[in-house]
This record gives C-alpha cells, sequence and structure tokens, in this order.
C-alpha cells in the first residue's frame, strides 16, 4: 500500500487536482526499476470500489514496479480518461476497459452457476482493450444499467435493515456517498458492505467491540479476521471489516439482477461496435480468495466444456483469468481449453482493497509469456487497431 498521505493526494476531490498532484509527487519519487513480467489488467478504482482513483491507481502500479496497468471498474468506463491520463504522465503504458454481468438466458448456460457467487444464469464479463475514441459510447450504453442497479441496491439496503434491526442504513446518506455514481461509477455490493462497516463501527467502536458484535450476529470468526479487527489503528479498517461482513450478509441480503444485465448477445454486438475485446472471466471452483471475501464455492469447473461450447456459440472468442487465484491443475485444464477453441488469453488481479499487491508473481513463471504478449497487443490495439489475434 502507498503512504497514506501520499493516497489522500492523488485521492483529491477533483479529477485535476488529482492529476496536479500526480505530476508533483513524481518529480520528487524514486521509484524501483520497472520488472518487464509484471503486468495486471484488472486494477478496480474509485469509480467501482477501491480506495485508489485513477490517478493513484497508476501511481501505486508504477511504486510496485509494473511496466502497465489496466483499468477495469464495475459497470463503468468513467475513470478511463483520467487513468489514462495518469499513466502519460508517469511514463507507464496503459489499457483501458470494464467489468460488467451478461445474462445467459437463451443460451446452454440459462440458470447455471459460472462465474458469479450470487447468481446463476448471470456471467461475469469483461471488456478490454477499448479504443479511447469509443469512451463516451460505452459509458452511454450503460447509464441505464447503472440506474437500474440503484433501485436493486434500495432493495438490499432495506434487507440489511430487516436482517440488521438497529443499524439504519440509508441509501441516499450512507451509500451513495461512498461512491462516484455522480460521475458514471458504478455502485456494487461492496458499497452496501463498507456503509454497513462503516455504520457498525460508528456505533460499537473498532476492535473488541466490534468483534463481539460480530459474534452476536451468529458471525464465526477466523483468528486471521481476528487479528485484522485487532488491528486498531489501520486506516483502512473497515475495508477490513467489510471482507468479513460481505462473505457472511451478501447471499442473505442479495436481490438478483435481471433487467440491469444485458444479454451476452447484445454485449458481443456491442463490442463489435466499438472494437473491443469482450472476454469471459473465469473463476474456478474456490478454496481461498485472492481477495479474502470469497467464500469456498464451486463454480463452472464440473461443466467448464460447457461454458467454452456457449461461448463459441455466442461469438466470444476470449477469456480473461487470474493466475494466482487458481491451482496448476486448473490453469492447464483452462489454458488447454483456450487452445483447443482459439481463445485470446488475457490476464489481471482484481484489486479492491489496500492490503493487496498490485504485483501478480505468478507472472514470472515463464508459462504465462503468452499473458504478457497478450497485454502489449492489448495496448497496441486501443492506439493503432492493431488485430489482437
Amino acid at each position: 500500500m502507498i503512504d497514506i498521505e501520499i493516497l489522500n493526494r492523488l485521492n483529491a476531490p477533483t479529477r485535476g487536482s488529482r492529476l496536479a498532484n500526480l505530476k508533483a509527487l513524481l518529480g520528487e519519487t524514486k521509484f524501483p526499476p520497472v520488472v518487464p513480467e509484471y503486468i495486471n489488467n484488472h486494477i478496480h478504482t474509485t469509480y467501482s470500489f477501491s480506495p485508489y482513483s485513477p490517478t493513484a491507481a497508476v501511481y501505486a502500479a508504477r511504486a510496485e514496479g509494473l511496466c502497465t496497468a489496466g483499468i477495469i471498474d464495475h459497470d463503468s468506463i468513467a475513470g478511463a480518461e483520467e487513468f489514462l491520463a495518469a499513466a502519460e504522465l508517469a511514463g507507464m503504458p496503459a489499457t483501458i476497459g470494464m467489468e460488467c454481468r451478461a445474462s445467459m438466458a437463451g443460451t446452454r448456460l440459462e440458470g447455471r452457476r459460472t462465474n458469479n457467487p450470487d447468481q446463476a444464469g448471470v456471467s461475469y464479463m469483461t471488456i478490454q482493450s477499448v479504443p479511447h475514441d469509443k469512451i463516451p459510447v460505452l459509458d452511454k450504453f450503460f447509464a441505464p444499467y447503472r440506474e437500474m442497479r440503484h433501485t436493486r441496491n434500495r432493495k438490499m439496503t432495506d434487507n440489511i435493515n430487516g436482517l440488521l434491526p438497529g443499524i439504519g442504513l440509508d441509501y441516499d446518506r450512507d451509500v451513495l456517498p461512498l461512491s462516484l455514481a455522480h460521475e458514471g461509477g458504478g455502485v456494487t455490493e461492496r458499497h452496501l458492505m463498507y456503509a454497513l462497516a462503516k455504520k457498525l463501527v460508528e456505533q460499537t467502536g473498532r476492535g473488541r467491540p466490534v468483534i463481539e458484535r460480530l459474534t452476536g450476529m451468529g458471525i464465526a470468526l477466523s483468528d486471521k479476521q481476528r487479528a485484522l479487527l485487532g488491528d486498531v489503528e489501520y486506516p483502512f479498517y473497515e475495508y477490513d471489516l467489510l471482507g468479513i461482513l460481505k462473505g457472511a450478509f451478501v447471499g442473505k441480503i442479495y436481490v438478483d439482477a435481471d433487467e440491469e444485465c444485458p444479454r451476452v448477445s447484445r454485449l458481443v454486438e456491442l463490442c463489435r461496435e466499438v472494437d473491443a475485446c469482450l472476454c469471459y472471466a473465469y473463476l474456478g471452483d474456490v478454496a481461498d480468495s485472492v481477495t479474502g471475501d470469497k467464500k469456498a464455492q464451486k463454480f463452472e469447473d464440473d461443466y467448464l466444456e460447457d461454458v467454452f461450447e456457449c461461448l463459441r456459440e455466442e461469438g466470444v472468442w476470449a477469456v480473461t483469468y487470474m493466475p494466482t487465484r487458481n491451482t496448476p491443475a486448473q490453469l492447464e485444464r483452462l489454458r488447454g481449453l483456450c487452445e483447443r477453441y482459439g481463445m485470446f488469453q488475457v490476464s489481471g488481479e482484481d484489486i479492491n482493497t489496500p492490503r493487496q499487491s498490485f504485483v501478480i508473481k505468478a507472472m514470472e513463471n515463464p508459462l504465462f509469456a503468452n499473458l504478457i504478449d497478450a497485454t502489449w497487443k492489448l495496448i497496441e490495439h486501443e492506439k493503432s487497431g492493431a488485430p489482437l489475434r
């Protein structure tokens, strides 16, 4: 994590201030050498959920030795122009995209669990390597879907209040101010859990009182979680708490998404229109979550070949995955299927919390050299329209 004072400067209220502060900091900072293997194409920012503005994300990536970085926000591409401007100041090549959910209705995966922990029949996709002049097209396309998500978020806020009497969470007062929805940012379940975390800390205080409150709610805390909640001086205390709350409560308060998820066929059309790369985001059965807020759960591994058949039938020709998250056996099987089905492979590991490193150490393995090559293809495609495959 970067120094909290630096982060505060790079998270200033306006884009202009953030970029001006970055320019000043670049003249003051001695960065480590760039490592050619260190790439990450899946960095979330404050335009979805993250402690990092697009400017801060670029700085943090460069401070950890990344040679290039990519922005991915949920339901939003509103931070992309700032990310590109910050990357230009830092002399760092960058790639832009966004993440969204696709309805699999009408496909062979209709009603089946894929890569979504909360809802069957809905899959997470990323839209990678967006030509820069097409940012407004994607922003306009997803604007009504973000509005529909507000409606569902309000229902889930009501569910939190019903589940936890006395919490008194208000969507407009407590949740929306934690987001950049007013600037085209997305609002996710993490925002709800962050607002809940803040409310609990406000009511109980940090450390033992909040631990006792959680225990009273029936949440069994691991030794690691107790240690995190005991670190009362940690500046992002509520981020640790929200991870615990997400695992404990999202399944209980979740409301299924319907109209707010475009069909996968429409997303394929959209990406053809803007000349971007639509990727299925492979998750795989989870034992231990990289981001610390996903419980052990089975996903698409039992019928992964069906997933690939569906992608081919629907016109999706790329897959993104996170090498650190999966076992060698999962990765070997996945990569073999990508080769068999002619899928372009993209890599990145989602950054949601300040405890995460931007570095994907697995990329040091020569096995993943193709993912590094793919990253440079994404960047070149954005610049010149060069083909990705």
